[in-house]
């Protein structure tokens, strides 16, 4: 289920005496808390994120998005990072830049700026809501150090995805018009009043503006929420996915559109994947971009449980309406990601590969797109910002930029030749800071055909000397991996690592990693065939590490919620759980999310045609067989997986005599944002843990 890609921390928490949302979520308790844990936390909060970094078309220049006291700040360097300057508007204290573009002449920097006015006292000044927002597209001479970026439009809503024109005459983004709600399901949802499935609809359109300044024109029709989009060579035509609104759910049918680049002109349907033949029908799409001579579209295809979280096979298409697609690599063992086209007949690929990101370039050729050769291979994640594992390349693609990190070296901007090894880091932003967990090590095993993969932190000042416990943490999605990445503020591996826990993070059948087979091998079959990979990789990293059976312990977000309820009621191996935005019962859910459309392509049919195979997989309906603690912690606006999930669960649990506690996290959606609640989640469930594995013998 939708969990995104990107950028969604697994948070977890613990227990409050009522299992109903509260105006304030009381801190986690004090007493028997271990010392260590608000340490861990200050540690925690050091690291700065770096959401974006764009290379020059000429390769002279980079620029980045750096989050540093609370606020999103633009630098600009030279490519080696050195040189850096700020690039703001107004006091930066009080604005965010971001979605930062280059125009074709590498002359110019594009951004979107969202600042907050305040009044005289200092306080945000009165408006609709608790602050006066002022938002714009900015543009800024980047050849004239100094030179105060000139403003384009002023916006009224939401904006992201920001890109220019190829003939540079030109910028586009998507725009969400009069709503500053960020288009997208993991957001907190709307208060649910009104008349539903009516009110409070929002559209995502295509909106363009003129290089030098004037009025913003909305390119796509307002039946329409667009998702992804690109330019056409000729600048004259974009190629986009949308589907009707509600954007938030429709995402899994959205169709491939082809339209000129003029308000009010007719779209052209190229791919329907309810219609197509072939191996996309029924799946979903990503990435669409124009071959150099805008004669074909590219896109990536496969069984996406995430927007945002692609993962797929390349495929390729005429421009023509209805057109059939090529799947051209079926039959392949990595996942692209993201991919841009380097020549006529020549891509670059992102792409995951047994759970670390790879570069690789690829031949296209008749029906075919076969990798000629891999550019590098790294055990971290990487990305240059809006979508996920993208990179930032210079005119010729021999240069190139994104952000790097994995648990032993925080996220820093890369950037260099596009060569067989990764390029070096050329900021020291995050360089201080030093990790308080294990190591981390890859481990594979082979089960019922598949070979597996997953990674393994060791726990801090292993000593192989000693008895550890291990905690499984299960990613979300289920279309998803586990790359390593520096840890943000939310739950997750490192903290507990760092607390004397072995954590086991698997890529079980369902995962990315290992082609689309294996992607889709857990289609009708949630719980079953990716809890039997799990198992088997815990006893294949028993066999060879003091890992103590008797203090197994099991915990994720979303799918990996689900997972957690679903194998208390299918083994007693698991002694403690923390389960987070998880589903109980995926007949009820059906009719409580505000994002069904994901679930046919999992499950074959709607709950209505066939409930026996979501019967199969709901946790509640072998509750009976569960015995371990839990403790279970949901966002009170969650739309994805929806807060009553979480009290059918842990109301059945109580109704055992289970040891268990639910804590609603009021305004909070399907990935939490408040600093205060991510801080507060962690430390309660780090001492859940605590309390029921305890780390030492």
């Amino acid at each position: 289920m939708p969990r995104s890609a990107r950028l969604l921390p697994a948070l977890l928490a613990f227990c409050v005496t009522s299992a109903f949302a509260t105006p304030d979520v009381p801190a986690a308790a004090n007493n028997g808390t271990d010392p260590r844990i608000n340490d861990l936390l200050v540690e925690l909060a050091k690291s700065q994120r770096i959401d974006e970094s764009e290379l020059s078309p000429d390769g002279r220049l980079l620029a980045w998005v750096r989050h540093k006291d609370k606020h999103a700040q633009i630098e600009l360097a030279a490519a080696n990072g050195s040189g850096v300057q700020q690039i703001g508007v107004g006091n930066a204290a009080d604005c965010n830049g971001s979605a930062i573009a280059w125009s074709p002449d590498a002359r110019q920097l594009a951004f979107i700026a969202d600042c907050v006015n305040k009044s005289a006292d200092g306080k945000p000044a009165s408006g609709n809501g608790p602050s006066k927002h002022d938002k714009g597209v900015y543009v800024v001479d980047a050849n004239k150090a100094g030179e105060k970026p000139r403003r384009l439009a002023t916006l009224n809503g939401y904006a992201h995805a920001l890109t220019w024109s190829p003939d540079g005459r030109k910028l586009s983004f998507l725009y969400v018009e009069g709503s500053d709600r960020r288009a997208s399901a993991t957001a907190a949802a709307d208060p649910s009043i009104g008349e539903i499935g009516v009110d409070n609809i929002v559209e995502q359109r295509i909106a363009t503006l003129p290089a030098d300044g004037g009025t913003i024109e909305q390119v796509t029709p307002v039946s329409l929420h667009v998702y992804e989009y690109a330019w056409s060579p000729d600048s004259k035509r974009f190629t986009y996915t949308a589907a009707p609104p509600p954007g938030d759910n429709n995402w899994w049918i959205s169709k491939l559109y082809v339209q000129n680049a003029i308000p009010g002109t007719a779209n052209t349907v190229v791919v329907d994947p309810a219609t197509v033949t072939g191996p996309l029908h029924g799946l979903q799409m990503a990435v669409p971009r124009f071959s150099p001579d805008g004669n074909r579209i590219a896109f990536i295809g496969g069984l996406m449980s995430d927007q945002g979280a692609t993962g797929g096979d390349l495929y390729s298409t005429s421009v023509s309406a209805n057109a059939t697609p090529t799947n051209l690599t079926a039959g392949t063992h990595v996942t692209p990601v993201w991919f841009s086209w380097s020549g006529a007949n020549q891509l670059v690929v992102s792409q995951v590969s047994n759970g670390q990101s790879q570069v690789a370039e690829y031949a296209v050729s008749g029906s075919t797109a076969k990798p000629t050769r891999t550019f590098f291979t790294v055990p971290s994640s990487i990305g240059s910002g809006d979508l996920s594992m993208s990179l930032s390349l210079s005119r010729d693609n021999k240069q190139v930029a994104f952000v790097q990190s994995d648990y032993a070296h925080p996220a820093e901007v890369h950037a260099g030749a596009l060569d067989t090894q990764a390029p070096p880091a050329v900021t020291s932003i995050n360089a201080a800071l030093k990790p308080s967990w294990g190591k981390a090590e890859s481990v594979e095993w082979d089960n019922e055909g598949f070979h597996v993969q997953g990674w393994l932190l060791y726990p801090a000042n292993y000593d192989p000397s000693k008895s550890y416990p291990m905690i499984v943490t299960v990613h979300g999605g289920p279309s998803s991996a586990v790359i390593p990445r520096w840890p943000g503020a939310g739950f997750g591996g490192a903290p507990l690592s760092a607390l004397g826990y072995f954590v086991f993070m698997p890529n079980p059948r369902g995962s990315y990693g290992q082609g689309q087979a294996f992607t889709q091998a857990n289609r009708k079959d949630f719980g079953y065939g990716d809890l039997r990979d799990i198992l088997a990789g815990v006893d294949a990293i028993e066999k060879k590490l003091p890992v103590d059976d008797k203090r197994l312990g099991l915990t994720g977000w979303s799918y990996g919620g689900f997972m957690t309820m679903f194998s208390v009621t299918q083994t007693q191996r698991f002694h403690a759980a923390v389960a987070g935005a998880g589903i109980s019962n995926w007949q009820s859910y059906y009719g409580q999310n505000l994002i069904d459309q994901w679930m046919t392509p999992f499950f074959g049919a709607s709950v209505y045609d066939d409930p026996k195979v979501y019967a199969k997989s709901s946790a509640i309906n072998f509750i009976k067989q569960a015995k371990t603690p839990t403790l279970i912690v949901v966002g009170e606006r969650d739309a994805e997986c929806p807060a009553p999930q979480s009290f059918e669960f842990w109301h059945a649990l109580r109704a055992q005599n289970v040891p268990t506690s639910l804590v609603v996290y009021p305004g909070e959606g399907h990935g939490f944002v408040n600093p205060v609640n991510q801080r507060d989640v962690l430390q309660r469930a780090l001492s859940w843990f605590g309390k029921y594995l305890p780390p030492t013998n």
